[in-house]
């Protein structure tokens, strides 16, 4: 065996590691924000992340330096449930670049492939513009509604279409209603939380 194909091997175990932890642990995952500032009323925020206790954290920190990108932190800070640890991607070029090329390589096995397969759907629109018409953003807004079989909590799918017709309703919502995520909990982390 050449060289190169002795110092592929540890890399390629590695990737397949990856790739099952993530299909085990890990979430794809576009949160949905209203944002009275936006000409929209709510904007979406894909987002990759992997959560763990913190007594094992250690994988988080390890997959965050194979990836190059994102932060390891603190799950729900200063909550009962504050003893797990977060890694986070939500810069959309490392999204683009790094996460989702990884998993399109060392596709998932479970039924998150589907998820996983939206989410990327969804992260390349919005890198071409889509999500900017109004059509665009309702179109990828009902996709991302789509994932985790539809649980998603906080908005319905109506008010968030509602939302992009009139900024003057998103400032009517009642306070707490502001982000939709999915209900399971690997996809209840937000910076804002």
């Amino acid at each position: 065996m050449g060289a190169d194909n002795q110092q592929e091997r540890p890399i390629e175990s590695l990737s397949h590691y990856i790739a099952g932890f993530v299909d085990g642990e890990g979430c794809f995952h576009v949160a949905i924000q209203r944002r009275s500032d936006l000409p929209k009323g709510f904007q979406l925020i894909p987002e990759f992340h992997i959560s763990q206790h913190r007594d094992k954290a250690l994988i988080l920190q390890m997959i965050r330096d194979f990836f190059g990108c994102g932060y390891v932190k603190p799950n729900h800070p200063g909550s009962l449930r504050d003893i797990t640890e977060v890694y986070v991607v939500r810069n959309r070029q490392d999204l683009l670049e790094k996460i989702i090329p990884f998993f399109e390589r060392y596709p998932l096995i479970s039924q998150k492939m589907d998820d996983f397969n939206k989410f990327a759907h969804i992260v390349k629109s919005m890198n071409k513009g889509e999500h900017l018409s109004r059509e665009g953003l309702v179109n990828l807004t009902k996709l991302a509604f789509s994932m985790y079989n539809g649980k998603y909590r906080k908005l319905s799918l109506e008010t968030v279409i509602t939302l992009s017709e009139s900024s003057e309703t998103v400032r009517r919502l009642p306070k707490g209603k502001d982000t939709v995520r999915a209900a399971w909990r690997h996809a209840e982390v937000s910076r804002n939380d």
